[in-house]
Protein backbone atom coordinates (compact mmCIF):
# COMPACT_ATOMS: atom_id res chain seq x y z
CA UNK A 1 0.00 0.00 0.00
CA UNK A 2 1.37 3.01 -0.98
CA UNK A 3 0.76 6.76 0.52
CA UNK A 4 1.67 10.17 -1.33
CA UNK A 5 2.26 13.25 0.60
CA UNK A 6 4.59 16.18 1.22
CA UNK A 7 6.96 17.30 3.53
CA UNK A 8 9.25 20.02 3.47
CA UNK A 9 8.00 21.28 -0.10
CA UNK A 10 9.29 17.69 -1.50
CA UNK A 11 6.37 15.07 -2.74
CA UNK A 12 6.89 11.75 -1.43
CA UNK A 13 5.00 8.74 -1.06
CA UNK A 14 4.24 6.08 2.17
CA UNK A 15 5.13 2.65 1.48
CA UNK A 16 5.43 -0.50 3.44
CA UNK A 17 7.45 -3.95 2.63
CA UNK A 18 6.90 -5.42 5.81
CA UNK A 19 10.25 -5.03 7.46
CA UNK A 20 10.22 -5.23 10.90
CA UNK A 21 12.78 -2.14 11.33
CA UNK A 22 10.55 0.27 9.68
CA UNK A 23 9.04 1.00 6.93
CA UNK A 24 9.66 4.25 3.86
CA UNK A 25 9.12 7.61 2.67
CA UNK A 26 10.55 7.49 -0.64
CA UNK A 27 11.07 10.75 -2.73
CA UNK A 28 11.40 10.15 -6.17
CA UNK A 29 12.51 13.95 -7.41
CA UNK A 30 14.26 15.39 -4.54
CA UNK A 31 15.44 18.71 -5.32
CA UNK A 32 18.45 20.48 -3.99
CA UNK A 33 18.92 23.65 -2.63
CA UNK A 34 21.11 24.07 -6.20
CA UNK A 35 19.35 24.20 -8.84
CA UNK A 36 21.87 23.03 -11.29
CA UNK A 37 21.73 19.69 -8.95
CA UNK A 38 19.61 17.10 -10.31
CA UNK A 39 16.62 15.81 -8.60
CA UNK A 40 17.48 12.45 -7.14
CA UNK A 41 15.45 9.44 -5.79
CA UNK A 42 16.09 9.17 -1.47
CA UNK A 43 14.93 6.17 0.28
CA UNK A 44 14.00 7.29 3.57
CA UNK A 45 14.03 4.18 6.09
CA UNK A 46 12.20 5.27 9.00
CA UNK A 47 12.50 3.08 12.70
CA UNK A 48 8.64 1.13 13.17
CA UNK A 49 7.91 3.45 15.81
CA UNK A 50 8.40 6.14 14.98
CA UNK A 51 5.54 8.08 14.55
CA UNK A 52 4.57 7.16 18.11
CA UNK A 53 8.03 7.49 19.61
CA UNK A 54 9.56 10.32 20.91
CA UNK A 55 13.34 9.37 19.99
CA UNK A 56 15.91 11.58 17.85
CA UNK A 57 17.94 9.07 15.73
CA UNK A 58 21.64 8.63 14.33
CA UNK A 59 21.33 9.06 10.36
CA UNK A 60 22.79 7.31 7.78
CA UNK A 61 23.48 8.15 4.71
CA UNK A 62 23.68 5.85 2.25
CA UNK A 63 25.46 5.99 -1.51
CA UNK A 64 23.74 3.82 -4.38
CA UNK A 65 20.26 4.13 -2.72
CA UNK A 66 18.86 1.73 -5.77
CA UNK A 67 21.00 -1.15 -4.15
CA UNK A 68 20.37 -0.43 -0.58
CA UNK A 69 17.32 -2.04 0.09
CA UNK A 70 15.68 -3.63 -3.43
CA UNK A 71 17.42 -5.37 -6.37
CA UNK A 72 19.28 -2.72 -9.15
CA UNK A 73 22.87 -1.32 -10.29
CA UNK A 74 24.42 -3.31 -13.28
CA UNK A 75 24.43 -6.75 -11.33
CA UNK A 76 20.35 -6.19 -10.21
CA UNK A 77 21.91 -6.78 -6.35
CA UNK A 78 20.96 -5.24 -2.99
CA UNK A 79 22.53 -4.95 0.39
CA UNK A 80 18.65 -5.85 1.95
CA UNK A 81 19.47 -3.29 4.85
CA UNK A 82 16.13 -3.57 6.07
CA UNK A 83 16.77 -7.13 7.02
CA UNK A 84 19.85 -6.71 8.12
CA UNK A 85 18.86 -3.30 10.77
CA UNK A 86 15.69 -5.94 11.53
CA UNK A 87 18.18 -8.48 12.95
CA UNK A 88 20.41 -5.74 14.57
CA UNK A 89 17.33 -4.39 16.76
CA UNK A 90 15.98 -7.98 17.01
CA UNK A 91 19.49 -8.79 19.09
CA UNK A 92 19.82 -5.11 20.78
CA UNK A 93 23.05 -4.95 18.68
CA UNK A 94 23.02 -0.73 17.72
CA UNK A 95 20.80 1.78 18.47
CA UNK A 96 17.93 2.15 16.04
CA UNK A 97 18.39 5.03 12.86
CA UNK A 98 17.38 6.46 10.30
CA UNK A 99 18.35 5.98 6.56
CA UNK A 100 18.66 7.51 3.96
CA UNK A 101 19.60 6.05 0.94
CA UNK A 102 20.52 8.31 -2.43
CA UNK A 103 20.23 6.59 -5.65
CA UNK A 104 23.02 8.42 -8.71
CA UNK A 105 21.49 9.87 -11.21
CA UNK A 106 24.94 9.28 -13.18
CA UNK A 107 27.03 7.22 -11.20
CA UNK A 108 30.44 7.56 -12.67
CA UNK A 109 30.33 11.32 -12.72
CA UNK A 110 28.93 11.87 -9.49
CA UNK A 111 30.64 9.69 -7.30
CA UNK A 112 34.30 10.35 -8.81
CA UNK A 113 36.58 13.92 -8.24
CA UNK A 114 39.37 12.73 -10.99
CA UNK A 115 39.77 10.76 -14.54
CA UNK A 116 39.02 6.83 -14.93
CA UNK A 117 39.27 5.69 -18.43
CA UNK A 118 36.80 5.42 -20.70
CA UNK A 119 34.18 7.15 -18.17
CA UNK A 120 32.49 10.23 -17.29
CA UNK A 121 33.92 11.75 -13.90
CA UNK A 122 34.46 15.27 -11.94
CA UNK A 123 31.03 15.69 -10.43
CA UNK A 124 31.73 14.01 -6.87
CA UNK A 125 32.37 17.95 -5.51
CA UNK A 126 29.34 18.70 -6.60
CA UNK A 127 27.71 15.60 -5.40
CA UNK A 128 29.03 15.82 -1.50
CA UNK A 129 27.85 19.53 -1.55
CA UNK A 130 24.60 18.07 -2.52
CA UNK A 131 24.36 15.14 0.59
CA UNK A 132 25.97 17.41 2.69
CA UNK A 133 23.88 20.65 2.59
CA UNK A 134 20.53 19.62 0.65
CA UNK A 135 19.96 16.25 1.61
CA UNK A 136 21.33 16.21 5.27
CA UNK A 137 19.57 19.62 6.09
CA UNK A 138 16.42 18.75 4.33
CA UNK A 139 16.31 15.31 6.84
CA UNK A 140 17.50 17.06 10.02
CA UNK A 141 14.94 20.07 9.69
CA UNK A 142 12.04 17.20 8.62
CA UNK A 143 13.01 14.53 10.67
CA UNK A 144 13.97 14.02 14.20
CA UNK A 145 17.70 13.36 14.02
CA UNK A 146 20.63 13.65 16.40
CA UNK A 147 21.77 16.59 13.39
CA UNK A 148 25.43 16.58 15.08
CA UNK A 149 28.13 15.32 12.97
CA UNK A 150 29.08 12.37 15.97
CA UNK A 151 25.66 11.27 14.71
CA UNK A 152 25.79 11.43 10.86
CA UNK A 153 27.12 9.05 8.66
CA UNK A 154 28.16 8.70 4.95
CA UNK A 155 28.11 5.01 3.86
CA UNK A 156 29.55 3.59 0.59
CA UNK A 157 31.13 1.05 -1.32
CA UNK A 158 33.37 0.79 -4.49
CA UNK A 159 32.62 4.41 -6.33
CA UNK A 160 30.31 5.02 -3.42
CA UNK A 161 32.96 4.11 -1.00
CA UNK A 162 35.21 6.89 -2.72
CA UNK A 163 32.53 9.48 -2.70
CA UNK A 164 31.64 8.60 1.10
CA UNK A 165 35.12 9.25 2.37
CA UNK A 166 35.64 12.56 0.23
CA UNK A 167 32.32 14.04 1.66
CA UNK A 168 33.05 13.09 5.17
CA UNK A 169 36.61 15.05 4.74
CA UNK A 170 35.04 17.90 2.65
CA UNK A 171 32.03 18.42 5.46
CA UNK A 172 33.49 17.37 8.96
CA UNK A 173 31.03 20.18 10.20
CA UNK A 174 28.50 17.52 8.58
CA UNK A 175 30.06 14.08 8.89
CA UNK A 176 31.95 12.64 11.66
CA UNK A 177 31.27 8.80 10.91
CA UNK A 178 32.47 7.40 7.57
CA UNK A 179 32.09 3.62 5.94
CA UNK A 180 34.26 3.24 2.66
CA UNK A 181 33.68 -0.57 1.90
CA UNK A 182 36.43 -1.34 -1.04
CA UNK A 183 37.03 2.21 -1.92
CA UNK A 184 38.05 2.94 -5.22
CA UNK A 185 41.11 5.40 -3.85
CA UNK A 186 42.53 4.31 -6.95
CA UNK A 187 41.06 6.66 -8.99
CA UNK A 188 42.94 9.29 -10.89
CA UNK A 189 45.86 6.96 -9.92
CA UNK A 190 45.57 3.38 -11.54
CA UNK A 191 42.42 4.53 -13.73
CA UNK A 192 43.89 4.24 -17.04
CA UNK A 193 42.44 0.69 -17.93
CA UNK A 194 44.81 0.38 -21.18
CA UNK A 195 48.07 0.74 -19.39
CA UNK A 196 46.98 -2.16 -16.88
CA UNK A 197 47.10 -5.58 -17.48
CA UNK A 198 44.20 -6.90 -15.68
CA UNK A 199 46.36 -10.46 -14.58
CA UNK A 200 48.49 -8.33 -12.58
CA UNK A 201 46.56 -8.69 -9.30
CA UNK A 202 48.77 -6.13 -6.37
CA UNK A 203 49.65 -3.07 -8.17
CA UNK A 204 52.98 -1.79 -6.87
CA UNK A 205 52.23 1.63 -4.55
CA UNK A 206 53.78 4.04 -6.44
CA UNK A 207 53.55 2.76 -10.48
CA UNK A 208 51.16 5.30 -10.96
CA UNK A 209 51.86 7.72 -7.84
CA UNK A 210 51.20 7.78 -4.24
CA UNK A 211 47.46 8.90 -2.33
CA UNK A 212 49.87 11.50 -0.29
CA UNK A 213 50.08 13.68 -3.40
CA UNK A 214 46.15 13.97 -4.28
CA UNK A 215 43.50 15.91 -4.29
CA UNK A 216 41.65 13.13 -2.12
CA UNK A 217 43.92 13.78 0.63
CA UNK A 218 45.76 16.99 0.09
CA UNK A 219 42.43 19.03 0.13
CA UNK A 220 40.95 16.32 2.76
CA UNK A 221 44.03 17.03 4.58
CA UNK A 222 42.66 19.53 7.03
CA UNK A 223 39.40 17.37 8.26
CA UNK A 224 42.04 14.45 8.92
CA UNK A 225 44.40 17.01 10.86
CA UNK A 226 41.84 18.14 12.54
CA UNK A 227 42.19 16.94 16.48
CA UNK A 228 38.90 18.50 17.86
CA UNK A 229 36.94 16.67 15.23
CA UNK A 230 38.16 13.83 14.60
CA UNK A 231 36.64 11.62 11.96
CA UNK A 232 35.49 8.04 12.85
CA UNK A 233 37.18 5.72 10.05
CA UNK A 234 35.97 2.29 8.65
CA UNK A 235 37.68 0.66 5.77
CA UNK A 236 37.56 -2.73 4.01
CA UNK A 237 38.15 -4.81 1.12
CA UNK A 238 38.26 -8.59 -0.22
CA UNK A 239 41.19 -10.95 -0.87
CA UNK A 240 39.26 -13.34 -3.37
CA UNK A 241 40.37 -12.85 -6.74
CA UNK A 242 38.71 -15.03 -8.70
CA UNK A 243 35.23 -14.43 -10.12
CA UNK A 244 35.93 -12.06 -12.87
CA UNK A 245 37.81 -8.80 -13.16
CA UNK A 246 35.88 -7.10 -10.55
CA UNK A 247 37.73 -9.09 -7.80
CA UNK A 248 40.89 -9.69 -9.68
CA UNK A 249 41.44 -6.13 -11.28
CA UNK A 250 38.95 -3.59 -9.42
CA UNK A 251 38.76 -5.61 -5.90
CA UNK A 252 42.76 -5.88 -5.66
CA UNK A 253 43.37 -2.06 -6.64
CA UNK A 254 41.02 -1.40 -3.75
CA UNK A 255 42.95 -3.55 -1.96
CA UNK A 256 46.17 -1.90 -2.70
CA UNK A 257 44.98 1.62 -2.11
CA UNK A 258 43.08 0.83 0.91
CA UNK A 259 46.36 -0.93 2.97
CA UNK A 260 48.54 2.79 1.66
CA UNK A 261 45.44 4.83 2.64
CA UNK A 262 45.37 2.43 6.27
CA UNK A 263 49.02 3.54 6.40
CA UNK A 264 48.59 7.19 5.25
CA UNK A 265 45.75 7.64 7.79
CA UNK A 266 48.42 6.11 10.69
CA UNK A 267 51.29 7.81 9.94
CA UNK A 268 50.48 10.85 8.59
CA UNK A 269 47.53 11.88 10.58
CA UNK A 270 47.88 10.50 13.59
CA UNK A 271 45.00 7.51 13.53
CA UNK A 272 45.12 4.91 15.60
CA UNK A 273 43.07 1.15 14.65
CA UNK A 274 40.33 0.16 16.62
CA UNK A 275 40.16 3.88 18.12
CA UNK A 276 39.27 6.15 15.38
CA UNK A 277 39.92 3.69 12.30
CA UNK A 278 39.26 0.36 11.68
CA UNK A 279 40.40 -1.78 8.95
CA UNK A 280 39.34 -5.20 7.47
CA UNK A 281 40.60 -7.52 5.03
CA UNK A 282 38.37 -9.84 4.46
CA UNK A 283 39.86 -13.36 3.33
CA UNK A 284 36.21 -14.72 1.35
CA UNK A 285 35.53 -10.58 0.36
CA UNK A 286 34.53 -10.13 -3.14
CA UNK A 287 33.37 -7.01 -5.35
CA UNK A 288 29.88 -7.25 -4.55
CA UNK A 289 26.67 -6.66 -3.16
CA UNK A 290 26.43 -9.62 -0.96
CA UNK A 291 29.65 -9.16 0.99
CA UNK A 292 29.55 -5.39 1.85
CA UNK A 293 26.01 -6.56 3.06
CA UNK A 294 27.61 -9.48 4.70
CA UNK A 295 30.06 -6.81 6.98
CA UNK A 296 27.54 -4.63 7.94
CA UNK A 297 26.44 -6.49 10.77
CA UNK A 298 29.97 -6.07 12.25
CA UNK A 299 30.15 -2.63 10.71
CA UNK A 300 27.60 -1.02 12.37
CA UNK A 301 28.30 -1.56 15.95
CA UNK A 302 31.24 0.06 15.71
CA UNK A 303 29.21 3.41 15.46
CA UNK A 304 25.75 2.66 16.88
CA UNK A 305 26.01 -0.34 19.63
CA UNK A 306 24.24 -0.58 22.24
Amino acid sequence: MAEQFTKGGQEAWYHDRGHWAGYFHTYDRFRGENTEDEPHRLHIFVPRDYEISQEAYPVIYMNDGDTAFFPGGPENKTWNMGKLLTRLYVLNQIHKVILVGICPVNRDYEYTHAPVWGHQWGGLNQYANYVAKSVKGFVDRNYRTLSDPDHSMVLGSSHGGLAAFYTATRHPDQFHLVAALSPSFWVGLDSIDSLIDPSFNQLSLGLFGSLKNTDLLIEGSPALQDPDNKLKIYLDWGLIREGGEHNSFIEARATVRGREMRDLLINEFGYQENKDLFVVEDPIGQHSEESWSGRMESILPLFFGR
